[in-house]
Parts: structure tokens; C-alpha cells; sequence
């Protein structure tokens, strides 16, 4: 079952921030929480996974939302939408500085707002925070992104851990919407790249696009037929072109 995206809406106006908490559980989102003020979703974006923030621009606090945007600039690897009355010149070149993923404008309907974060999502590339942020990472030592590369492995991020998955453990790779789903032999981590970027990343020797939707490790097949292979007990569906390779591979 697909894991849903993760949430937190910042605004200051109780009311619109429940409509938006309603509208957007309706449509099958998880709101990990709705705060008013800069100081406690910088508290929440601390201690919980995230996917993408929603944020008002004039919030109840001296910070704005701005001012958050560029915290999650320099500091996250997630997008965020900047949701607002104020559309007028000022405030769009104000608020283009921290280069949001979107920006909406109230009131709005449901179908407005889960387009923009439908898009927001699928437009995001992880990996690309402000060279600001990546100076101040160097910098600290924590020059991981959610999907750093060593040799011999790949950290993938989750919650606020980096866990180590050697290439050998590896058995396959599904693309789920916006989100790649690494599966080794007991477990599962979720990433968000596309499927063609990641497999960039991994050995050429051992791993290929077997399916417009999976990257396999060919050292973990188990069988194969005219049109799966088995991989630790899952059916994957395999393309035309990589059936001929596996076959023509056998025979050599």
C-alpha cells in the first residue's frame, strides 16, 4: 500500500487552516500537524517526516512565512507552497527569493489545492537546495541528500536517519507515483526520485530498467518465464528488450 504524503500546513487563520487540513484528508493526504507561527514548524519539520509544507505568508509570529521558506531552503530537501491573500507585486519578488514550489492564491478550491501540490510533488528533484545550503552542509559535514552514493552502497533517508543498503542487498526498484520503492530482501525504503536518475546511481553490471516501472538486480532473479521474473518471491513484469538480454545471457 502506497505511503501517503506527508504534510504541515503553517497558517495563522484557524479557520482556513482547518478547511485546508479538511480539504486536503479528503483527498487522502496526512496532515502531520497545523501550526500557526514560524517558531513551532520549525519545532515540527525537527522532529517529524515531512513530504511538503504549506505556508501563509503573514503568520502570527515576527517571522514570516518567508522566512520559513528560507529555513526549509537551507536546511530540508522537501518542497513547499506559499498559500496567500497577497498576490500584489511586492510580495510575489519578495517571496521568489526563497524560490517556492508553488504559490496559491486564497481563497482557492480543493481541486486547486491538490494541483498544486500534485505538481509541486512532481516537479520537486531532491538533491537541489540552494547552493547556500549546500556551502552550510559541506561545511557541517552533512553532505547527504536522501539519496547520497559511497562505492559500495547508498544511504537512503528515513525519518531523520540515514540508513546504509549495500548494492548486493538490493533485489529491486519500484517506481510508485512520485516516490521509488528500494526493496531488499526484508525490508523497504522509500525515496523520491525519478526511476531513470536512480538508476544512474547503481552498478551497470548488476542493475537494469527491466520494466518501465523497476529497476531489478540481476544477481537476485530466481526465475523467469515470458513475461516475469521472480525476485524474492515477487513477480516483476519484465519488457520485450530485457527478456532477450536475460535469454541471450543464459546462452552465453
Amino acid at each position: 500500500m502506497e505511503e501517503p504524503i506527508k504534510i504541515l500546513i503553517v497558517e495563522d487563520n484557524v479557520i482556513i487552516a482547518d478547511d485546508m487540513q479538511s480539504m486536503l484528508e479528503e483527498i487522502g493526504y496526512e496532515i502531520v500537524d497545523n501550526v500557526i507561527v514560524y517558531e513551532q514548524a520549525v519545532e515540527v519539520l525537527k522532529n517529524n517526516q515531512v513530504d511538503l509544507v504549506l505556508i501563509d505568508i503573514i503568520l502570527a509570529s515576527d517571522k514570516t512565512g518567508i522566512d520559513l521558506g528560507k529555513h526549509i531552503r537551507e536546511s530540508y530537501d522537501i518542497p513547499f507552497i506559499f498559500v496567500t491573500s497577497n498576490s500584489d507585486r511586492a510580495t510575489v519578488e519578495n517571496a521568489k527569493t526563497v524560490q517556492p514550489n508553488g504559490y496559491l492564491v486564497k481563497p482557492f478550491e480543493q481541486q486547486d489545492l491538490y494541483t498544486s501540490i500534485e505538481i509541486a510533488l512532481s516537479n520537486f528533484e531532491p538533491g537541489k537546495k540552494s547552493k547556500t545550503a549546500e556551502a552550510q552542509n559541506q561545511v557541517a559535514g552533512e553532505g547527504f541528500t536522501s539519496n547520497s552514493v559511497l562505492k559500495d552502497s547508498i544511504f537512503v533517508k528515513k525519518q531523520h536517519l540515514y540508513y546504509r543498503i549495500y548494492f548486493d542487498d538490493i533485489r529491486f526498484i519500484k517506481a510508485d507515483n512520485v516516490y521509488l520503492e528500494v526493496n531488499t530482501k526484508d525490508k523497504k525504503f522509500l525515496v523520491r526520485s525519478p526511476l531513470k536518475n536512480y538508476l544512474e546511481k547503481l552498478p551497470q553490471n548488476k542493475f537494469y530498467r527491466a520494466h518501465k516501472s523497476y529497476i531489478v538486480n540481476v544477481d537476485h532473479i530466481d526465475g523467469i518465464n515470458t513475461r516475469d521474473i521472480l525476485i524474492n518471491g515477487t513477480l516483476i513484469p519484465i519488457s520485450k528488450d530485457f527478456k532477450e538480454f536475460i535469454i541471450s545471457a543464459m546462452n552465453s
